[in-house]
């Protein structure tokens, strides 16, 4: 009995890596976008839209600066997905359209009580980093 199941488990895996059984996606398939998913470290919320820190790596910091009008409807560059209750960690995942930044999608915690929320002091003014931006260009320090 070992033995046949063991031969069958064998032609399983040589079927499933030869090319025969091999699937690719034809050329007109193929998906015009790509994304580069990153950890979120800290998510500030602000009256202007959401200051986020991320990494990739321990020495790797980057900061972006995500407006609040992205995540409306009508402009729809952004979207929250909140994340289960557990031990998954938040990420933002931002997708390119043709080398073009198209959208971003951040993964958080619905509780802001979660150690991965912050706040901004009200009297620290950010507006500056809000204005006009069309683009989300990622950058590590």
């Amino acid at each position: 009995m070992k033995k046949l199941i063991f031969a069958a488990v064998f032609i399983a895996v040589i079927a499933a890596g030869s090319p025969v059984f091999a699937q690719s996606i034809p050329p007109d398939r193929e998906s015009e976008y790509y994304y580069i998913n990153i950890t979120l470290d800290k998510i500030f919320p602000y009256r202007a839209g959401y200051v986020v820190e991320y990494s990739r790596g321990i020495l790797h910091n980057g900061r972006a600066y995500l407006p609040l009008e992205w995540f409306s409807a009508a402009a729809g560059r952004g979207e929250i997905i909140t994340l289960p209750r557990g031990p998954a960690w938040p990420s933002m995942s931002v997708y390119y359209k043709e080398g073009e930044f198209s959208h971003v999608r951040l993964y958080v915690h619905r509780w802001v009580s979660h150690q991965t929320w912050g706040t901004i002091p009200q009297s620290v003014n950010l507006d500056g980093h809000f204005d006009n931006l069309e683009d989300l260009a990622l950058t590590f320090r």
